[in-house]
């Protein structure tokens, strides 16, 4: 979870754009430690109180459908490194070699994967990968190669740190499978619409990382799945908050 040293990042993330971001988390690097103790503990007692509920998603999941349980498609986390994501399974199998962005009434998602989706639980087997440190309970979602490509030099900066199974990007933008079900190509939609407003979020969100960010953000996580919406700053709310935190590392 620390952040590493700039020479040993990757070359096509020591860039100007990239640098603002890994000096001001390089001198958090003591909250990032005890934000990875924190997600081993938390992650290991869950993923043993969740036992029998993944018990019963992957019999209920065989059931239903042809396949595996899980979904192991390859996504990006800390320093673009490639890993294989666990998801629990909730579209047929060969699914992703249509579109890579989900609408809504989706026919590839099968019976029992409308409603794991509807309750977020494809995404509760992240606690394997962030037990085994290729994810954090708070950060930036991991994407495909096909998004991460159309990353700007800026948004590299969200590889500073590993991928996250929820974000403040992800709890405003939980109804993005609404806002591009009315176009003809989600893909491009996605990418040039949904990605930036997004990653502007998360790299807001990269500076604040640390334990006490990541529970809040966890508890607004929870009342979301509740049925909780959360309303998109205004611009001028995101220049107060701005200036607020130049005021912090100028202070």
């Amino acid at each position: 979870m620390l952040v590493c040293k700039w020479e040993k990042l990757p070359v096509a993330m020591q860039t100007d754009a990239v640098k603002p971001y890994y000096q001001a988390l390089r001198k958090r690097n003591f909250s990032l430690l005890l934000k990875r103790i924190f997600d081993i503990v938390v992650s290991f007692i869950m993923l043993l109180l969740l036992l029998p509920l993944f018990i019963l998603l992957a019999i209920a999941i065989k059931l239903d459908s042809r396949g595996p349980v899980f979904y192991r498609q390859v996504r990006y986390t800390q320093y673009g490194k490639e890993f294989r994501i666990h998801k629990f399974r909730s579209m047929t199998v060969g699914a992703d070699k249509g579109s890579l962005v989900t609408v809504k009434n989706d026919n590839r998602i099968t019976k029992v994967g409308k409603i794991i989706r509807k309750l977020k639980l494809d995404e509760i087997s992240q606690l394997i990968d962030v037990f085994e440190g290729k994810m954090t309970f708070v950060g930036c979602r991991p994407e495909v190669k096909k998004y991460i490509d159309a990353y700007s030099e800026e948004m590299t900066a969200t590889f500073l740190l590993p991928a996250g199974i929820t974000s403040m990007a992800s709890l405003l933008y939980k109804d993005e499978n609404d806002l591009i079900d009315a176009f003809d190509d989600p893909d491009k939609v996605y990418i040039e619409k949904i990605l930036p407003e997004k990653m502007v979020y998360n790299l807001q969100e990269l500076k604040k990382a640390g334990v006490c960010h990541d529970i809040k953000v966890m508890f607004m996580t929870f009342f979301a799945v509740l049925g909780k919406d959360y309303a998109k700053k205004t611009k001028a709310g995101e220049k107060k908050e701005n200036n607020e935190e130049k005021g912090k590392e100028n202070g």
